[in-house]
């Protein structure tokens, strides 16, 4: 027995085929193809067809099927049909017949390879094409996932903004009707006061008529008192004079504590303050002819500005003591302790206001205590100070002492 000879694919296809269509009628069939033999004729070539193909290897089954298939009509005009029986019969020429099929077949197994290998390749491309459409897809749908993330927050967004929006416009409104409500209450108090103005002006009138007529009343009577006034004042100021010159006082310069504060020349000062007191008296005294202020500087400052450094109480001191000299003309010494300290601050001083530190191991009440008997008994002399025994010596010694507090009452006024 021999195998069978190699042919093409469909050929061999279409001899199993007609194999199969008969294969209940050979006998005897083969034992491996008597179960085959009860299928189907559909199913006998598709599951049976290499038990089929390997049994037509035995020349006796094949010249029994080929009986068979000779008894059935062959397809009109079909070479594959024609060639797959002359395989089976094996007549004279058959090889010839089986040779011409097998060589087209090749030709279009040939063409169908390329065809499928054109197909493989189309169908690669597709599935790269798929691939990069799904790739495509996937990044598509992650940015609108993104977009409709942003959208959501956009939302979120713009409805906080309306929201917000919508606040700020009762906000507004509320503040439109307060503004409403402010200006027609401006309007009814801006007519009272005019009207109150106008009534005011009215009496004011009639009391700047009433004063006029008055002062005409009182004006002669006024003016023959400042007449006496007047030559009274005349008479004392030419007796002076003749008193003056009958001694023989010769004109001198500076004023008695100058030999105290000459002393301490080279030593120079530093600043102090101001806070509410009573005034009237202390305006009162420093108002006489030729008075003399002494201030005990760090005793009045640090009443005043007990927080604040010694530099900042010195120079808030003299500063606001410029324009109560300037408004007294009293003659002015402020006097601060250096007894240890070995250093001395030069600082400006306001006109008429001069500034001293105690020399080093001398206190501020010492050199206050020269200051006051260096100055004759009965001229206005002023000390401020807190210091109980420093008032009792000063007055003692003929000046008059007063609190810090009245100090700092006329420089706050």
């Amino acid at each position: 027995m021999t195998g069978p000879v190699p042919l093409p694919e469909r050929l061999r296809l279409r001899v199993v085929a007609l194999v199969s269509a008969v294969l209940p009628s050979v006998s005897p069939v083969p034992a491996p193809l008597r179960k085959v033999a009860s299928f189907a004729p559909a199913r006998r070539a598709r599951l049976g067809g290499g038990a089929i193909w390997d049994a037509l290897a035995d020349d006796d089954f094949r010249q029994h099927a080929a009986v068979q298939v000779a008894a059935v009509p062959a397809a009109p005009d079909d070479p594959l049909d024609a060639a797959a029986r002359a395989w089976l019969v094996r007549e004279d020429g058959w090889e010839a017949v089986v040779a011409e099929v097998a060589d087209g077949l090749g030709e279009e197994e040939a063409r169908d390879d390329q065809g499928r290998a054109e197909l493989g390749r189309l169908v690669a491309q597709v599935a790269a094409l798929q691939a990069e459409v799904g790739t495509l897809r996937s990044e598509h749908r992650q940015e609108l996932d993104r977009v409709r993330s942003e959208h959501k927050v956009l939302r979120q967004r713009l409805g906080e903004t309306r929201s917000a929006l919508r606040a700020a416009e009762a906000e507004r409104d509320a503040a439109l009707a307060a503004r409403d409500e402010a200006v027609a209450a401006a309007a009814v108090a801006t007519r009272t006061a005019e009207a109150d103005v106008r009534r005011l002006r009215a009496q004011l009138e009639e009391a700047e008529a009433g004063l006029a007529a008055s002062r005409r009343g009182t004006r002669s009577e006024r003016d023959a008192a400042t007449i006496r006034t007047r030559l009274l004042l005349d008479a004392v100021v030419e007796s002076a004079t003749g008193l003056r010159r009958e001694l023989g006082l010769p004109a001198v310069s500076g004023t008695p504590g100058d030999a105290v504060e000459g002393e301490l020349a080279g030593v120079e000062a530093a600043p102090a303050s101001s806070a509410p007191a009573t005034p009237a008296l202390l305006e009162q005294v420093l108002g006489m002819p030729r008075a003399r202020l002494v201030i005990d500087g760090y005793n009045v400052t640090k009443e005043a500005w007990p927080h604040a450094s010694l530099e900042a109480q010195r120079s808030r001191l003299v500063a606001a003591l410029g324009p109560v000299v300037a408004r007294s003309g009293a003659e002015t010494t402020v006097v601060f302790d250096a007894a240890e300290s070995s250093t001395r601050t030069v600082m400006p001083a306001p006109r008429g206001v001069r500034v001293v530190f105690s020399p080093e191991g001398v206190i501020a009440d010492d050199v206050i205590r020269q200051l006051v008997a260096a100055e004759p008994r009965g001229r206005v002399v002023v000390v401020v100070t807190g210091d109980r025994e420093l008032s009792r010596d000063v007055v003692r010694a003929g000046a008059r002492a007063v609190p810090a507090s009245s100090l700092l009452g006329i420089v706050a006024g």
